[in-house]
C-alpha cells in the first residue's frame, strides 16, 4: 500500500509536470511520504521515502528517464530531498508512536479506574447478600439456638431476598458481558405489552414495598412484534432504578403508547430527578451519581440502553417539570392491525 501510494502520486505528477515543474513534484512526493508515515510502520515508510527519491530522480530531474543528474544544484536538491524525506518519515512515525503510547497509557489509567469501580461496587453488592445467606444458614443450623417458627420464616425470607439480589447482580454482569461481546440477537415475536408490564411489576413487588407502582392497562393496545425477554428486562431495570433512587412512598408510573411503526414505553417517578450536570452520564457503564444512596453497581441503565439499541430503539431521559425523572423507550417494530381480540 505504501509503494502503491507513492507510485500513484508520481504518476499523477508525471502527467502534470509541464504545469507544476519538477521542484513542486518533490513537495507533493514528500506529502505522500508523510501520509505513509501516518498510516504504516517504519519499514514501509522508509521504503516509500527511498522509492520516492529514486522516482523523482528518474522521471522528473533533468535529464529524465535516467539516474544521471545534470547539474550540481539538482544533485544537491536530490540529496536534500532524500534526507528530508527520511527525517520526515521517521519523525512522523515517531510522533504517531508517541501519541499511541499516550493513548495506551490513558486507556490503562481508565481501565484501572474502571477496575477499582467494579471492585468497590461488587464488593458491597455481592458481599452483602452472601453474608446475609451465610449468617442466616448458620443461625438455622446452630443447635444451641431455639428458633420459633416465625423466626425461621423470617430467616428463610432473608435468604430468599438475598438470593434474588445476588442473582440480579450476576444477571446484570452477564447481560453486560453479552452486550460487549455482541451476542445480543433480538428474537422478535408478537407480544401483549400489558402482560409484559404486569410481569415486570410482579418481579419488583418485593423491592418496591414502600413505593407505589401505577399502571393502567390499555385494552385497545395492539400486539407488538418485539423481543419480550429484552423488553421485560428493560422494564425490570427501570422500575428497580426508580425504586432505588427515589424516597420512600414515591410513585412509579408506567405507560405504553404506540405509533404506526414504534412501541413507546414510559417509566416516570415523582422523586428528585437527576442532577443536570450528570444526566448525560447515567447510561455509562458503572457510573453512579455522586450523591446516590449506597448500593447498586451502575449496570442497570447501561443494560437498558444496550438492550434498547440491540432492538434498534432509542432511550431518552429527562427531568419532569413537576419533579422526578421520565424514561422514554422507543422501539421500532411491527404493530398488529387489529386492536382487540373480538375475532378469537
Amino acid at each position: 500500500m505504501s509503494v502503491l501510494l507513492i507510485v500513484l502520486t508520481a504518476a499523477a505528477c508525471f502527467l502534470l509536470t509541464d504545469f507544476i515543474g519538477y521542484s513542486t513534484v518533490a513537495l507533493i512526493l514528500l506529502l505522500a511520504v508523510s501520509l505513509n508515515a501516518i498510516l504504516f510502520d517504519i519499514l514501509p515508510v522508509m521504503l516509500s521515502a527511498l522509492l520516492s527519491a529514486l522516482i523523482w530522480n528518474f522521471f522528473f530531474i533533468p535529464p529524465t528517464l535516467t539516474f544521471h543528474i545534470g547539474t550540481a544544484e539538482d544533485g544537491l536538491m536530490f540529496l536534500m530531498y532524500f534526507v528530508i524525506a527520511s527525517i520526515n518519515a521517521v519523525l512522523t512515525y515517531k510522533f504517531r508512536e508517541f501519541e499511541q503510547k499516550e493513548r495506551d497509557e490513558e486507556e490503562k489509567a481508565k481501565a484501572i479506574k474502571l477496575y477499582n469501580t467494579i471492585l468497590n461496587s461488587l464488593s458491597h453488592e455481592l458481599r452483602t447478600p452472601i453474608s446475609t445467606i451465610i449468617g442466616a444458614v448458620d443461625t438455622i443450623k446452630d443447635g444451641q439456638i431455639v428458633l420459633s417458627e416465625a423466626n425461621k420464616q423470617a430467616l428463610y425470607a432473608a435468604i430468599e431476598t438475598a438470593g434474588i439480589r445476588l442473582n440480579r447482580q450476576v444477571e446484570n454482569l452477564l447481560s453486560m458481558s453479552r452486550l460487549e461481546a455482541g451476542f445480543i440477537q433480538p428474537n422478535a415475536d408478537w407480544c401483549d405489552m400489558n402482560e409484559l408490564v404486569f410481569s415486570a411489576i410482579k418481579d419488583n413487588t418485593d423491592d418496591t414495598g414502600q413505593h407505589k407502582i401505577e399502571f393502567t392497562p390499555d385494552n385497545d393496545l395492539p400486539l407488538f412484534k418485539v423481543d419480550s425477554g429484552l423488553i421485560e428486562q428493560i422494564l425490570h431495570n427501570l422500575i428497580h432504578n426508580a425504586w432505588h433512587h427515589t424516597p420512600n412512598d414515591s410513585t412509579i408510573n408506567l405507560g405504553v403508547t404506540y405509533s404506526e411503526t414504534h412501541c413507546i414505553i414510559h417509566v416516570s417517578d415523582n422523586g428528585n430527578g437527576f442532577p443536570g450536570n450528570e444526566i448525560d452520564f447515567v447510561f455509562d457503564k458503572f457510573y453512579r451519581l455522586r450523591n446516590a444512596v449506597p448500593g447498586g453497581t451502575g449496570l442497570g441503565l447501561p443494560i437498558v440502553k444496550g438492550f434498547t439499541e440491540a432492538m434498534n430503539g432509542t432511550v431518552l431521559l429527562a427531568n419532569r417539570p413537576e419533579g422526578g425523572a421520565k424514561f422514554t423507550i422507543k422501539i421500532p417494530c411491527e404493530v398488529s392491525q387489529n386492536t382487540g381480540l373480538e375475532d378469537e
